[in-house]
Order: C-alpha cells, then sequence, then structure tokens
C-alpha cells in the first residue's frame, strides 16, 4: 500500500436511482392511472419507496467502505512517513557517528603513541554509543506496539553531548545555548534543533577538522536561531566527504516547522543557519 494513492470516493447508487424514478415517471406517462385504480397507485409509490430505500442504504454501505479504506490508507501513510523520519535519524546518527571515528582515525596516523591511545579509545566510545542508538532505533522499527515510541527523542539537554563529541574529535567549541529559555518547546523542535547542532558539527570534523567553530542556539521573540559556523579547514586537512544527503535531508525537517535554513561558506569556513518559527510544548 506503500504507493497507493489517497481513496477516492463516488457514489453510483443515487444516480441509478434518478434513472429508475425516471423510467417509472415515464411509465406513468405513456400509460395514465385513474383514481379507481388505486392498486396501481400503490405499487408505483412502493416501487418509488423502494428505489429511494435502496439508493440510501447502498449510498450508506459505499461510505462506510470509503471511510474504512481512507482509514487504512491514513494509518499506513502515517507508518511509512514515520519510519521515513527515522530513516533520517538513522541517517544522522550513522553519518555523524562514522565521520567523527574516520576523523580519529586518520589523525591518529600521525600522532604520538599517548595521543594514539587516546583516539583508540575515543573510536571505541564513539562506536559503541553510535551501535547502541542504530540498535534501539531499529528496534522500533521492529516492534508492532503502537503504544511505544516510534523513536527516541532528543532535547535541548543532549546539545551538551552533541557539543562534547565534537570536541573530543578535535574541534575546539564555543557553545552559548540558552538552555532555560528553549526547554519548553516542543518535543518536535527540540529534535529538530538537535539534528541541526549535529550535522553543522558534523560537516566540520569531516571537512575541516581540528579547527575552531561556534555553536549558538537562542530564542528571540516568537522564533528560534541556530548558528553554525567554523574558521575553515586546518592546515593540511584533507577532507572526509559524507554520504552528501545531509543537508537536505536538514532542510526537510526545517521546512516541516516552516522555518529557513541558510548554509553558505563565511569568510574562511562555513556558516549554518536555522530560522524555526517557536513552538511550546503542550
Amino acid at each position: 500500500m506503500e504507493n497507493e494513492q489517497r481513496p477516492s470516493w463516488t457514489s453510483w447508487a443515487w444516480p441509478a436511482a434518478f434513472i429508475l424514478l425516471a423510467l417509472l415517471m415515464l411509465l406513468l406517462l405513456l400509460y395514465p392511472l385513474t383514481l379507481g385504480t388505486w392498486w396501481a397507485i400503490t405499487v408505483f409509490g412502493v416501487l418509488v419507496a423502494g428505489v429511494l430505500a435502496w439508493a440510501w442504504w447502498r449510498t450508506r454501505q459505499q461510505r462506510i467502505h470509503y471511510e474504512e479504506r481512507l482509514e487504512a490508507w491514513a494509518r499506513e501513510r502515517a507508518v511509512m512517513d514515520e519510519r521515513f523520519k527515522i530513516a533520517r535519524e538513522l541517517h544522522d546518527l550513522a553519518s555523524h557517528g562514522l565521520g567523527v571515528m574516520t576523523v580519529r582515525a586518520s589523525t591518529a596516523k600521525f600522532a604520538d603513541e599517548q595521543e594514539r591511545l587516546v583516539a583508540f579509545d575515543d573510536i571505541e566510545r564513539i562506536g559503541r554509543q553510535a551501535t547502541d542508538q542504530l540498535r534501539s532505533m531499529l528496534n522500533v522499527l521492529r516492534t508492532s506496539d503502537s503504544d511505544a515510541p516510534m523513536r527516541p527523542l532528543e532535547g535541548i539537554p543532549d546539545l551538551a553531548g552533541i557539543v562534547e563529541t565534537a570536541r573530543q574529535a578535535g574541534v575546539d567549541v564555543d557553545a552559548a545555548i540558552e538552555s532555560t529559555e528553549l526547554e519548553d518547546l516542543s518535543p518536535e523542535l527540540q529534535v529538530t534543533i538537535c539534528a541541526v547542532v549535529r550535522e553543522a558539527l558534523s560537516n566540520t570534523v569531516r571537512h575541516a577538522g581540528r579547527t575552531r567553530a561556534r555553536v549558538a542556539v537562542s530564542a528571540q521573540d516568537d522564533r528560534v536561531r541556530v548558528d553554525v559556523a567554523d574558521d575553515g579547514p586546518s592546515p593540511g586537512w584533507r577532507p572526509h566527504p559524507g554520504t552528501g544527503h545531509g543537508l537536505a535531508g536538514l532542510r526537510e525537517r526545517v521546512a516541516v516547522h516552516d522555518g529557513m535554513l541558510t548554509a553558505a561558506p563565511a569568510e574562511d569556513g562555513f556558516r549554518l543557519v536555522a530560522e524555526l518559527p517557536r513552538g511550546r510544548a503542550s
């Protein structure tokens, strides 16, 4: 049903009933009834009532069947939409985790023994974290319990961990996050904010290496602004491109909230800015 279009409903019962009624009227005109033929009038009335009753019953049955098909379509559509969201989450987690691990492995090749051991510890820890997160999301995909959460939700408190992971990968991150002003945002908006910061820092790790970055998340009137910028690649850094779908998926996330996303070079580095309408948790 994943490619099935929205069900449509067109009742043919009433048009058929009108045709039958028209035929009865034609017979009445061709063979006029007199007042003495009361039985003929009774039969004619019964036929008209029967046609109208049949049309009403048939339309009702068609309507019930249509609503059942529409409900099934909407339910399947909701499941598919949620699975697409989970796919984006999987992409973010895999891209971020593997990107950081790749960068740490590449820097370890040119480090001393002590730094190499630290890098290996980081790679093991990040790999375990990514594996646990991926496993939990795959379990969500397998579950059929409608009461189970469809995906693990991140919130504003998780931004500190996202920033710390980038720091452990070698990025000097200066973070300014108005946590107390943001914790009353809707869960969906908090997930999107985390995705923006993660994607921006992941791109910095892959494309700029050991550089400086600034993360600013603030609430301004009725909007939330997420601003992440870096100083560009460190000397001699060789970029490690990702899948190429990160920013495209991020634009879709932001568009869901009627927000705007800007990603472009800025001075010697790169800057990503998301403007999101502020929505409070219900």
